[in-house]
């Protein structure tokens, strides 16, 4: 779980579009005031998905990566697949898979373009073998998990109207818990503020060149990071955080799978 602190000059002021509306269960729940501004144009074809599916999954304790693993009779990455099919405002999507589990991908035929690109030793290599082989012009690049099967599209829409807005975009929830500091002897140091914290999901939204620029200065100086719009942050640039769904959750347990199983059940119903 990654969490992120918001400075107080922006901690009370959050920006929505017009797209995908919150629930009013969620709504109720914002606290401060809000400030609506029209969503940045997100054009037809402009996003290039990066689809992460070359994961070991060794909580999962499976034989498989669990982004294969049959969900509802569906393995899990297919779900994001599909998905992201569906936008028009995607116009390809980079698959980062180990070649051995390609012909997943090949036999569940969608309407956009699917390119594959290599997996790297640590995830930031990962993302940029897929960064490498989306195409020259591409407005945004959206990097997804594919181990968060439930994202709604709505949500993504923003966050990709946030991205062209601000150069960089993450879909992310409130932290429920609460998180401590830790000293080096497990020792409490202090309590964090909650009211701060945020937990980060997928998709990342990041203009390509940015984030070309951001993985220079990764590899120059050494860097290790474990999500993607980290890399603009040491660059000191902005990201901007789209508040999304506790639905969009990463299947990483055996549990996981339980509960994705039952809100996709919950979803067939409602739909």
């Amino acid at each position: 779980m990654t969490c992120v602190a918001l400075s107080a000059s922006t901690s009370s002021v959050r920006t929505f579009s017009s797209v995908g509306r919150r629930s009013s269960a969620v709504r109720r729940a914002v606290r401060g005031p809000v400030r609506c501004v029209a969503a940045a144009a997100v054009e037809k074809d402009s996003v290039s998905v990066v689809l992460l599916a070359g994961g070991v999954g060794k909580r999962m304790k499976a034989d498989m990566p669990k982004q294969y693993l049959p969900l509802l009779g569906t393995p899990i990455a297919l779900y994001s697949l599909k998905k992201f099919a569906e936008m028009e405002e995607v116009g390809e999507i980079v698959v980062v898979c180990d070649p051995s589990y390609r012909d997943i991908f090949e036999g569940c035929p969608v309407s956009k373009p699917v390119k594959f690109a290599l997996p790297g030793k640590e995830r930031q290599d990962s993302v940029f073998n897929g960064l490498s082989e989306v195409r020259e012009g591409a407005a945004l690049a959206a990097i997804h998990d594919s181990a968060r099967p439930l994202v709604d599209l709505a949500d993504v829409r923003r966050c990709c109207a946030d991205a062209m807005e601000h150069g960089a975009a993450v879909l992310a929830v409130r932290c429920k818990a609460t998180v401590k500091e830790a000293n080096d002897d497990l020792s409490i140091a202090k309590t964090l503020d909650r009211s701060k914290l945020w937990e980060m999901q997928t998709p990342q939204v990041i203009k390509p060149d940015l984030l070309k620029e951001g993985f220079k200065l990764v590899n120059e100086k050494g860097y290790e990071v474990t999500d993607d719009v980290s890399i603009v942050e040491f660059m000191g640039e902005r990201v901007q955080i789209t508040e999304g769904s506790y639905v969009n959750i990463k299947v990483t347990t055996p549990e996981d799978m339980f509960i994705a199983e039952r809100l996709l059940n919950e979803q067939a119903v409602t739909v």
